[in-house]
């Protein structure tokens, strides 16, 4: 019987297959970051219908943009990418639900370039994230500059909306940050449940909250609210197959509110995965989002 043995690889054998695995590397490294960037730059519109029976008929079909977490980034020259998406989505509001701005490469300019678009394609309601709260002297400036173009900031305010002879009430609450003495979740949902207890005077009309935080479902189901819209979470920032999100901020690992739609007896919640990246600067199986969302009286 022959006895087939292996040869040794000459030197120049060697040095072929050598180059050849780093050529192979570099090739997957290449396609990677290409599709990374892909991700990270390509927005996803996610469509929602929340149906409910406290709707107004006069509110049926009624369109909600929502905005979140949008961190300064740029989707190109003058937002023209993000902006054309809302144009297409002929909203009837749009809700913008904090991190407009982000903390660590903060650039007013480039937040005013979306508020100014968006403003000239509907009405446009905001309340703060905990970046805006980090920054106190430009989010006064962004705030000024922000109600000067025709943004209704809701710091802990309630504004009626209405269509023909229905109304409803949209409440924003500030982020708890900026009055809570730490971002633990016992002294958030104390500076919340304050805050709405002074927001809902009318129990009868059906109520929009614009939130940022998920992490505090309960205590917006325990308020009585109709639907509730936050970002925050990112949608996990990175999303596994099977299981879903891997982390979010007050939420920990494998957090529960982090995208799409969630009910709680009679309270909707709609968390949007947000735009843009802040500390973490990559999504991963997780696209900015866009989500539009429209009423529907049951």
């Amino acid at each position: 019987m022959a006895n087939h043995q292996q040869q040794p690889l000459t030197s120049k054998q060697a040095k072929k297959k050598t180059r050849m695995f780093i050529i192979s590397l570099l090739v997957c490294l290449i396609a990677l970051s290409a599709y990374l960037y892909w991700e990270n730059t390509t927005i996803e519109v996610t469509f929602l219908e929340v149906v409910d029976f406290a709707i107004p008929v006069d509110f049926d079909g009624f369109t909600i943009a929502h905005i979140s977490d949008l961190h300064n980034t740029e989707f190109g020259q003058q937002q023209e990418r993000l902006l054309q998406k809302l144009v297409e989505a002929a909203p009837d509001l749009i809700a913008i639900t904090g991190d407009l701005l982000d903390s660590y490469h903060p650039n007013i300019t480039v937040a005013m370039e979306f508020i100014n678009g968006a403003i000239a394609i509907a009405p446009v309601y905001y309340v703060t994230g905990n970046h805006e709260s980090r920054l106190p002297e430009l989010y006064a400036q962004l705030r000024e500059q922000m109600e000067s173009a025709g943004v209704v900031v809701l710091d802990n305010k309630a504004v009626t909306l209405e269509y023909g002879s229905s109304i409803i009430r949209v409440l924003g609450v500030d982020d708890p940050t900026f009055s809570a003495e730490s971002d633990q979740y016992e002294d958030n949902e104390q500076v919340i449940s304050a805050q709405l207890d002074v927001l809902l005077d009318d129990q009868s009309a059906y109520t929009i909250l614009l939130s940022h935080r998920p992490e505090l479902f309960d205590v917006y189901h325990e308020a009585g609210i109709d639907l509730v819209l936050c970002g925050h979470a990112h949608g996990g920032q990175v999303r596994l197959p099977f299981i879903g999100a891997l982390f979010a901020p007050n939420q920990g690992f494998f957090p529960e509110y982090t995208a799409g739609l969630y009910r709680q007896g009679d309270t909707q919640m709609v968390v949007s995965r947000g735009l843009g990246n802040s500390s973490f600067p990559i999504r991963i199986n997780n696209p900015p989002e866009l989500v539009v969302i429209t009423l529907q009286a049951d």
